[in-house]
């Protein structure tokens, strides 16, 4: 099973980026009008979950707008936000590894060594982990030249 997974999961970012976007317009991934589809991205590392913000703790930052299940939260990004930002803007990180710009799910994160990654689903999220080193290099050139201006 894993192996037709392995073979189909190009396929499935081929299909994929049909809904890639741009990074000139959009930096920071945003759906439904919020960075990370409106969830908190401080609890990723105090709760090591995914957790839906509240817009009652919101805030702007680099253009986006970023909501927060408590206000401890929200003022802790505040304070130091560069340290709650994910990766790549939020897009899929394995997607990302191959040069394309991606959606990804607020479900499908890991914390790695202190940095918050997200993938385009929990499947995605699965096969990176299988080379996340080696992905995360890859992704990490492609955003430097995807953002470069």
């Amino acid at each position: 099973m894993r192996k037709l997974i392995n073979l189909m999961l190009p396929l499935l970012l081929s299909l994929t980026m049909i809904g890639c976007t741009s990074l000139s317009d959009k930096p920071i991934y945003n759906d439904q009008g919020y960075a990370v589809t409106g969830y908190d991205v401080v609890a990723y590392f105090t709760e090591n979950k995914a957790v839906k913000g509240s817009t009652k703790f919101q805030t702007e930052y680099q253009g986006s707008q970023w909501l927060f299940a408590t206000k401890q939260h929200q003022q802790q990004f505040e304070q130091s936000p560069e340290r709650y930002l994910p990766q790549y803007g939020g897009y899929c990180a394995y997607a990302m590894s191959s040069g394309f710009v991606v959606s990804s799910d607020p479900q499908a994160f890991t914390v790695f060594e202190d940095k918050l990654y997200l993938n385009y689903s929990l499947s995605v999220r699965e096969n990176w982990l299988e080379n996340r080193d080696q992905f995360i290099k890859e992704a990490d050139e492609y955003w430097l030249k995807k953002t470069a201006k």
